[in-house]
């Protein structure tokens, strides 16, 4: 099975290594092109966010098992300066910098789970995944 992808994000042009390095992966594990383009897009906005709040952070992209069933991995960690409140962060339309506040809510839409840890002050953990399809 493929090997975890990791890409160092700080700046918009490891927003698109990132979103290639997953895009790549999806691929090659078989995913329909409407799939890969939703977890590209996804993969884009959490980078996004990435470098909008936290200034500089990971993605890391791979497969595990996730409840029972392989699955396209993504997580984005930073050690910015976290959401205060994750619930509201998650709804459509909220945004605390100049974003549309697309950015959590979207990527949570094109992915099959989201789930998201984060301390004011620490830093954000984002886990997303998208199962893999079975082909045979």
């Amino acid at each position: 099975m493929a090997d975890d992808v990791k890409v160092d994000v700080g700046n918009p042009d490891d927003i698109v290594a990132a979103r290639q390095a997953g895009h790549q992966m999806a691929r090659d594990l078989g995913f329909s092109l409407t799939d890969v383009t939703m977890i590209a897009t996804a993969i884009s906005e959490v980078a996004r966010n990435i470098t909008s709040y936290a200034g500089f952070g990971s993605i890391r992209v791979g497969v595990q098992d996730r409840e029972g069933r392989q699955a396209l991995v993504v997580w984005a960690e930073d050690d910015g300066p976290g959401i205060a409140n994750i619930e509201r962060a998650m709804e459509d339309g909220y945004s605390t910098g100049r974003g549309l506040g697309l950015g959590l809510p979207g990527a949570r839409r094109l992915m099959d789970r989201m789930i998201v840890e984060s301390t004011p002050g620490h830093g954000t953990v984002i886990e997303m995944w998208k199962w893999i399809p079975n082909n045979g």
